[in-house]
């Protein structure tokens, strides 16, 4: 798995990469077929008293990619709420792959004769 985690006028400390790793560990714990993950943190300055902190997720799975993004006001606030979302759209993408099909009843009554 690649992880990338990139800043747009934001430093990554390590206390933030550390962070997102934690938080990523989830995600990875309910779906283990991920390729790539990139991160990016970003601070909007749009006005002085309106500081906009967005973070933003593209997870490539085998056979789909997932972004997600958010902004909030706290830049920790952002990731987690990232995360839920992420981790939300992973499990759906996952039940998706699975087989819920059952099988016929014709097919069963012929394998108990």
């Amino acid at each position: 798995m690649n992880l990338t985690i990139s800043g747009h006028h934001l430093e990554v400390t390590p206390a933030l990469r550390e962070y997102v790793l934690s938080k990523l560990e989830r995600v990875t714990r309910h779906f283990d077929q991920v390729v790539d993950i990139s991160v990016l943190l970003t601070v909007e300055k749009l006005k002085e008293k309106e500081r906009r902190q967005k973070a933003e997720v593209t997870l490539h799975v085998k056979g789909k990619d997932i972004f997600v993004e958010q902004s909030h006001e706290d830049l920790y606030a952002a990731i987690d709420q990232l995360m839920d979302k992420l981790d939300r759209q992973v499990c759906r993408h996952k039940d998706k792959l699975q087989d819920h099909h059952h099988a016929a009843a014709k097919r069963l009554d012929t394998d108990l004769v």
